[in-house]
């Protein structure tokens, strides 16, 4: 049994008791993933709220990284968490990033949280710098090698409409679409 609360117990601003939420996720086939998203012109509450339903979002996948066109939401703007929550400082919020430089290659595995349960080979740069703003509207620079560059350039690539599939050619495209056609005619995609 809770003990009562004492007669000067005051509640908090009802602000105190928002909480932050895990939104759908929007799927392969949507138009919004395919569509460049607007630029963010103002770091405001809103905004400041929909990071943080991002990052619960992402954690609740769970996944490294989320852009805010695979919530529905057309803006420039990712987080990136390559601990997934698990190592404090680990969160990265990038507004309006812009990528800077790219170099060297590497081929690995990718997948997305829009086009779940496929994984394939994809080539990214092995090595970038990308400039944003933070959510706190410092303009930044952030250096990214091996799984960070990878994100980076996955996530800005959503940002811009296009998805890690988009990097697959012949039989490795064809055999995901096909299945992903199954998947809707069948009605167990999106």
């Amino acid at each position: 049994m809770a003990q009562p609360a004492p007669s000067s117990f005051i509640l908090p601003p009802s602000s105190f008791f928002q909480t932050m939420a895990v939104l759908p996720i929007v799927k392969y086939g949507d138009p919004v993933l395919r569509d460049a998203t607007r630029p963010v012109t103002e770091i405001d509450v809103p905004l400041q709220k929909l990071i943080d339903d991002m990052v619960d979002t992402m954690y609740a996948a769970p996944g490294v990284g989320l852009a805010a066109n695979q919530v529905g939401v057309s803006k420039r703007l990712a987080v990136i968490d390559l601990s997934v929550g698990k190592r404090p400082g680990g969160l990265h919020v990038f507004v309006n990033p812009e990528m800077l430089e790219a170099e060297g290659e590497i081929t690995e595995e990718e997948g997305c949280l829009s086009i779940p349960d496929f994984v394939e080979v994809v080539t990214r740069p092995e090595r970038v710098k990308v400039r944003y703003t933070d959510r706190n509207g410092e303009q930044r620079e952030i250096r990214g090698e091996g799984l960070m560059a990878r994100a980076l350039c996955h996530e800005i690539d959503h940002l811009n409409g296009t998805l890690f599939v988009d990097h697959l050619r012949g039989f490795k495209k064809e055999r995901i679409m096909k299945k992903i056609q199954k998947l809707v005619k069948s009605g167990m995609w999106g």
